[in-house]
Formats: structure tokens, sequence, C-alpha cells
């Protein structure tokens, strides 16, 4: 199911499509705390392909990571919720990876689209106020094998991270907090798989390492949108970017089956 990666060429236009792909990704980190690596990704598979973009991506989320947590540090993590969530993450990252190559990837992102886009609408639907809802260890496990082999096989294990927390009704802080950790664990889980399925050349970690740049400047101008942002205006701004994440999704899938 997994096409061959081809090197991307180290031209002007790559390095800037790169950079900016990278600073777009950075700031979705620093602003609501990882989830929406997927929103940056188009842009980068203007001058690679996907599985290509994947492998280049993976040593970069954990920079990502890294700069992020001297933002969202340990008070901001809502660990009953993380207690819950991360032994499903790390077996769901464990099972995309032993299927990876056998999965059919357009019909997993067509369903974690619609699954998204009904959550969403349920919560138009509702006014836009969010049911706040107590927590569950059956939703929270469920979600975190859910955001593992989507993270692993799409880079979006963003809608089933959120479809859990944002109905607990956490503060801002507390939600980008715990989202963060938890694809910190995630990144650092799936950067060797995905390294041994795309295995790099020294072309492609030349851009990664340009890739780097990009990164302090997008965290930080991202935690500072997180700042100005109330409540109410986060929420509606994570819930925007989840129909954004799932038409991205569905479009990935059936383009995936045109001719």
């Amino acid at each position: 199911m997994m096409a061959t990666p081809v090197a991307p060429e180290l031209t002007a236009a790559t390095i800037l499509v790169v950079f900016a792909g990278v600073f777009l990704i950075s700031f979705m980190r620093g602003a609501f705390g990882g989830g929406f690596a997927i929103v940056g990704i188009p842009l980068l598979s203007l001058v690679m392909d996907p599985v290509t973009a994947g492998g280049l991506l993976a040593p970069l989320f954990i920079a990502m990571d890294l700069f992020a947590l001297r933002y969202w540090k340990s008070s901001t993590w809502s660990r009953p919720d993380l207690v819950l969530l991360l032994p499903g993450l790390v077996i769901g990252i464990g099972f995309g990876y032993g299927l990876f190559r056998f999965l059919d990837h357009r019909a997993i992102a067509i369903v974690m689209a619609e699954i998204t886009l009904i959550f969403v609408g349920l919560w138009f639907v509702r006014g836009g106020q969010v049911t706040r809802r107590p927590r569950s260890t059956t939703k929270a496990i469920t979600a975190g094998l859910a955001s593992g082999v989507t993270t692993m096989v799409a880079h979006s294990g963003g809608p089933p991270l959120a479809m859990y927390l944002l109905p607990l009704g956490l503060s801002k802080e507390i939600y980008a907090g715990t989202t963060s950790i938890f694809f910190t664990v995630g990144n650092a889980t799936k950067a060797v798989p995905w390294l041994l399925l795309v295995r790099p050349t020294a072309g492609v970690w030349a851009i990664m390492a340009i890739g780097l740049l990009a990164i302090p400047s997008g965290v930080w101008l991202g935690w500072r949108l997180n700042g100005r942002l109330d409540q109410r205006q986060i929420y509606r701004a994570c819930y925007g970017l989840l129909v954004l994440t799932a038409l991205k999704l569905m479009w990935d899938g059936i383009s995936g089956y045109l001719p």
C-alpha cells in the first residue's frame, strides 16, 4: 500500500516550502499543543511525496516538542487524562507500524474525516457550546488507540484526542499542555518506525537541518497567540482546525481512489 519514497531535490523552492511548512506546524504546536500537523503537510507535498514528507517530519516533531516544553510545562498537564490516554497511544503506534504496508490509508482517512465532521457538526448544532462530560476510561483508551494509529499512518492523531479532551472543558492552558505532552510521547515513539520505513537520504537530512531553523520562532509565536486568545476563542479555533484537518483527510482518502 505504500509508495516508494522519492528523495526531493535540494532547490531554493524546496527549501522555501519546507521552511514554510515546518514553521506552520510549529506555530500550531505552540498555539494549540499539537495534533494539527496535517494542516502543514500539503505544503511539503508540493515538493516531495507524502511518505518522504512523513519521514522528514518525524525527527522535526521531536525538536518541536522539546522546544514547546519550554512553554507547556508539567503544571499544564492533566495527569488523570494522560494516565488513561498514553498506553493506548503507544499501543496504537505499534499497531499502525505493524500494519503500515497493509492498511488501506485511504479508507482510514475517509472514516476519520467523517467521524471528525460529525463531532464538529454536533458542536455547531449546540450553538458552539461545549457540553462538559465526565472522564471515561473506555473513551480515553479508544481515543489513545485511534490517535496512535492515525498519527503513525497519516500524521493526523489530533482529531481522536481532541474529541476526547474538548468535551472535558479543560482550561486553555491545560488543554494545550496535555495535548503537547501527549504528542511529545507519540512523536518520540513513532520517530524510529518512520525512519525505518522511509530511510532518509543525505539530501533529506540536509533539508531537515534547514527545517530546524523554523521551529523556535514558529513555536514561540504560536504560544504568544494562545496567551492573547480567551477560552472561547481557543476552543473555536480548535474546532475550526478540526474541520480543516477533516477536509484534508477526506481529500487524501478520496483522491487516492481516483485514477
